[in-house]
C-alpha cells in the first residue's frame, strides 16, 4: 500500500511539473481582451505548419521550464499560424486569410495580419506592449539561452534605453543569463 501512495505522489509531482513547463497560448483575439482587464504585454509565435524550425523552437525552447514559467509571468503568449484562417480583429480592422486554400500541402497564403506586421520569415516572435502596439518583431529559430536576453529587455522595458546599436551592444555584452 505504500508503494502505490508513493508512486501515486510522484506522478503527481511529475504530472505537476509537466503542467509548469508549458507555456499557456492563447489566441490573438483572447490575448487584446485580456489585456482590457489585466494589461500584460504579449509574446506571440508566428509559425506555419511546414516550418521545420517552427517545430524545434516549439520543442526545444518552449518546452524548456524556465522559458515557460517566464513567459506565463510576463506575458499574454499567442500562437498564431501565418497560413492559417484564423479572423483577427486588431487596432479597429479584422484580418483573415482569404486566399487561404484548404487542403492544400506545403506552403499556403501569408495571413493578412502576418503581412501587416511584416513577417518575412518563420518562425517569428512578436512582442507587443500592455495596449496591444507593436514593440518588434525577432526573426528566427532561438534556443532559451538566446530568446532569454528578448524575453528580459522587453518584460522589463530596457528597449525603451536602447536606441542606438551601441546601446544593443552593450546591454548584450553585459546580460547575464539564467536559463
Amino acid at each position: 500500500m505504500k508503494k502505490v501512495l508513493l508512486i501515486a505522489f510522484v506522478l503527481i509531482g511529475i504530472t505537476r511539473t509537466s503542467a509548469q513547463e508549458t507555456i499557456n497560448w492563447m489566441s490573438m483575439n483572447e490575448a487584446l481582451e485580456a489585456q482590457k482587464e489585466t494589461p500584460k504585454k504579449i509574446f506571440m509565435d508566428v509559425y506555419t505548419d511546414w516550418c521545420g524550425p517552427c517545430k524545434l523552437l516549439d520543442k526545444n525552447t518552449f518546452h524548456n521550464k524556465d522559458v515557460a514559467k517566464f513567459v506565463n509571468d510576463n506575458y499574454y503568449a499567442v500562437k498564431f499560424n501565418a497560413e492559417g484562417t484564423e479572423e483577427i480583429t486588431y487596432q479597429d480592422f479584422t484580418y483573415t486569410n482569404p486566399n487561404h486554400k484548404a487542403g492544400r500541402k506545403g506552403r499556403n497564403s501569408q495571413h493578412l495580419l502576418a503581412n501587416a506586421l511584416k513577417i518575412t520569415g518563420y518562425p517569428t516572435i512578436v512582442f507587443f506592449d500592455e495596449k496591444g502596439e507593436l514593440i518588434q518583431p525577432v526573426v528566427g529559430y532561438k534556443t532559451p539561452a538566446q530568446i532569454e536576453i528578448f524575453l528580459k529587455m522587453i518584460a522589463n522595458d530596457d528597449y525603451l534605453k536602447l536606441t542606438t546599436g551601441e546601446a544593443w551592444q552593450e546591454y548584450q555584452e553585459s546580460f547575464k543569463g539564467t536559463f
